[in-house]
């Protein structure tokens, strides 16, 4: 019955740290089971739900930390050179253009450390300390990452609008 009532809180965790279905599934059992075991920690003074999302994430990073064989390769960028154009996207517009669903699949597609540094900070609200202690990188390494997944998603969300106005 407890399975059931947090189904619906914590897969959605799990679908922004995997690729796919199954392995979001495998992952909310394993989540599930230290949930169980750890149920006589629970205090009262936090939300359950908050609790036990907190339990998910720590097994979803727990896990990728466990997969990680070979850290990845970063393209370091020098930002003092990087400039703002005119031309830049007014998210608003962009927001109208498309829906939740597709900016998804955006993030999805970024590669997995960078995924994973953006869905912790944009998403689940942590402090770059807290994700770089989790990651096992340095605080800068996670602001970088953040930095890159957003001029990604900036530079995918605009390729989508532009490719949806010239279909009007």
């Amino acid at each position: 019955m407890l399975y059931k009532q947090c189904h619906a809180l914590l897969m959605p965790v799990c679908l922004r740290y995997r690729k796919n279905e199954s392995d979001a599934v495998a992952m909310l059992n394993e989540g599930f089971l230290k949930i169980l075991e750890k149920l006589d920690q629970y205090s009262t003074e936090k939300p359950f739900e908050a609790w036990a999302k907190r339990i998910m994430i720590n097994t979803l990073i727990d896990d990728f930390r466990k997969q990680r064989k070979v850290k990845e390769l970063i393209e370091y960028t020098d930002f003092a050179e990087t400039h703002v154009t005119a031309d830049s996207l007014d998210f608003n517009e962009a927001d109208k253009q498309f829906d939740a669903e597709e900016l998804e699949v955006m993030i999805q597609s970024l590669p997995p450390m960078t995924q994973k540094v953006f869905n912790l900070y944009a998403v689940d609200g942590y402090k770059h300390r807290d994700i770089a202690e989790m990651l096992e990188i340095s605080e800068g390494t996670s602001k970088w990452h953040l930095s890159s997944a957003r001029k990604k998603l900036r530079e995918m969300i605009k390729s989508n609008v532009s490719a949806t106005m010239v279909k009007k």
